[in-house]
C-alpha cells in the first residue's frame, strides 16, 4: 500500500483543482478534451445542430467544433492514442494501471498535456518498475518520470489522451464523486480482472500477517495467518474491488466501512498467485 501517509505527503488528488477536466469539463485546445465531450459534440453536430448551438451545449470553442466537424475520427490528432482511433488496446497492461489509478493515482492538467501520478512507496521498488513498465506497454516509447517524496516515488507521464483513458477523472477526491466504469473498461477488467486486482492491492493494499487465539481443549492457542486487506475511502472503488475479486473466485470480507479483506488460506494463496508478492 502507497499509506495514508504517503498519500497526504505528496497530496495525490490534484484533481481536486478546480481547472481540471472532468469528463464533461472543456479546454480551449483541441486535444485536451475528453472523449466524451468530443463524441457528444460530433452527435450533436450530425444531428443538425449548428456550431453556435453545440458551443454554448458543451463549452467547446467554435473552431474546435470546426475542427471536429472536418475530421470526426480524430485521425489527424490521436497522438497514437488507441482510444481516439479506435485500435487495439493492451487490455492486461490497461486493466493494471486502471487499478493503480483508482488506488493511488490521480490526473492533473498542464497546458498542452495532463500529467498521470501514480504514488508508491519508495521501500518496494518491484512496484515502482510495474507501473512504469505498465505505462510503457500503453505507449510505447512513453518517457516516464520518477519524482521522489519523503517515504515516497510519484511515478509521472505526460500526455494529453490520458482523459480518454481514465473517463473518472473529475473535480474533487475520487471518494467525493461517483466512480462509475464504462462499458467499454469494465470489458477489459471482466477479461483481465487479476491484472486489475494487481493494481488495487498493490497501490492501496498491504499483505500482512494477523493472529487470533481458539480455546482448544481447554487450552487457549494463538494462530498466526497472513492477510491481504485493500482499504479506500471511495465506495464504489470498494464495490469495483469486491467485483474483481468475485470474478476470480476470491472471498473477501468487509471488517470496516473502508476496507476489503481476503484472510482465508486458501484465498490468500489463491491472491498471492493472481497478483504476485507487493515488493
Amino acid at each position: 500500500m502507497a499509506e495514508a501517509m504517503v498519500s497526504n505527503t505528496i497530496q495525490c488528488e490534484f484533481e481536486s483543482h478546480p481547472g481540471h477536466l472532468g469528463v464533461g469539463g472543456h479546454h480551449h485546445g483541441g486535444g485536451m478534451h475528453s472523449r466524451s465531450v468530443r463524441e457528444a459534440a460530433i452527435s450533436a453536430l450530425g444531428a443538425g445542430e449548428t456550431i453556435s448551438e453545440v458551443a454554448r451545449k458543451v463549452g467547446v470553442s467554435r473552431s474546435t467544433l470546426r475542427a471536429w466537424r472536418e475530421d470526426p475520427l480524430g485521425r489527424a490528432s490521436d497522438d497514437g492514442c488507441p482510444r481516439c482511433s479506435r485500435s487495439s488496446l493492451d487490455g492486461p497492461a490497461y486493466a493494471a494501471l486502471l487499478g493503480y489509478y483508482l488506488g493511488d493515482g490521480c490526473l492533473s492538467e498542464a497546458m498542452r498535456y495532463f500529467a498521470l501520478r501514480v504514488s508508491c512507496d519508495a521501500t518496494l521498488p518491484g512496484i515502482v518498475a510495474d507501473v512504469s513498465s505498465t505505462l510503457r506497454l500503453l505507449r510505447p516509447g512513453m518517457k516516464v518520470f520518477h519524482v521522489q517524496a519523503p517515504g515516497v516515488i510519484v511515478v509521472q507521464a505526460h500526455w494529453k489522451h490520458w482523459p480518454c483513458f481514465f473517463p473518472q477523472h473529475g473535480p474533487g477526491r475520487k471518494h467525493e464523486r461517483p466512480i462509475v466504469l464504462e462499458r467499454w473498461q469494465r470489458e477489459i477488467v471482466e477479461s483481465h480482472p487479476a491484472d486489475f486486482l494487481r493494481g488495487l492491492f498493490h497501490s492501496d493494499g498491504s499483505r500482512t500477517h494477523n493472529w487470533a487465539t481458539r480455546v482448544v481443549a481447554g487450552e487457549k492457542k494463538r494462530y498466526d495467518y497472513p492477510r491481504w486487506e485493500f482499504v479506500n475511502r471511495s465506495d464504489d472503488i470498494l464495490g469495483l474491488c469486491t467485483w474483481a475479486l468475485d470474478l476470480c473466485d476470491v472471498a473477501w470480507r468487509r471488517p470496516r466501512v473502508n476496507a476489503i479483506a481476503v484472510s482465508r488460506r486458501d484465498d490468500v494463496r489463491r491472491l498471492d498467485e493472481l497478483i504476485g508478492p507487493k515488493s
